[in-house]
């Protein structure tokens, strides 16, 4: 719990609106050398301080900077505008960064949802099925949306479709 605050909390200097009031580039060269030790050599761990230099007076000055919101505006932003050719270590640790944050969640939530669908009263079934139903559970938004009736009759259809047995 405390690394995933720390995480947080240093991440956080790559947010442009946090960039804005304050660069934090020491708070981004500690969440490369903690969290990301084998992403990046010794020599670009040093390089990135240089770049995060440049970075601070050439693209968080840029007007078109200014405007965005978020951690993923601004990994889509560098792409478009060709930052990311420039400053390839800081872009290496946005891309990181929003990969790091989402990864655990989502491990999280399969893990949640294997407990609620794979109960002592199913715990014999085979992996295709434990897959689909935690599919359905996982994406039950969309499950949702289903009409059950276009489902039954789909299935009506293949059962007319089978070969008898004799």
């Amino acid at each position: 719990m405390k690394d995933s605050m720390e995480l947080l909390r240093l991440s956080s200097a790559l947010e442009p609106r946090e960039a804005l009031k304050s660069f934090r580039s020491s708070d981004l060269c500690l969440l490369v050398k903690n969290f990301y030790p084998q992403d990046f050599t010794d020599y670009e761990k040093q390089v990135l301080e240089k770049e995060l230099y440049h970075f601070e007076y050439n693209v968080v000055q840029d007007p078109e900077f200014k405007k965005l919101k978020s951690l993923s505006e601004l990994c889509q932003w560098l792409v478009r505008t060709r930052n990311s050719e420039h400053y390839k270590l800081v872009y290496r640790m946005v891309r990181l960064v929003l990969t790091l944050l989402v990864f655990p969640a989502t491990t999280d939530r399969a893990f949640l949802a294997m407990k609620v669908v794979k109960t002592n009263l199913r715990n014999k079934m085979e992996n295709e099925f434990l897959t689909d139903s935690l599919m359905l559970y996982i994406e039950k938004d969309i499950a949702s949306t289903f009409c059950l009736d276009l489902i039954v009759d789909d299935l009506e259809d293949l059962k007319e479709c089978r070969v008898p047995f004799l």
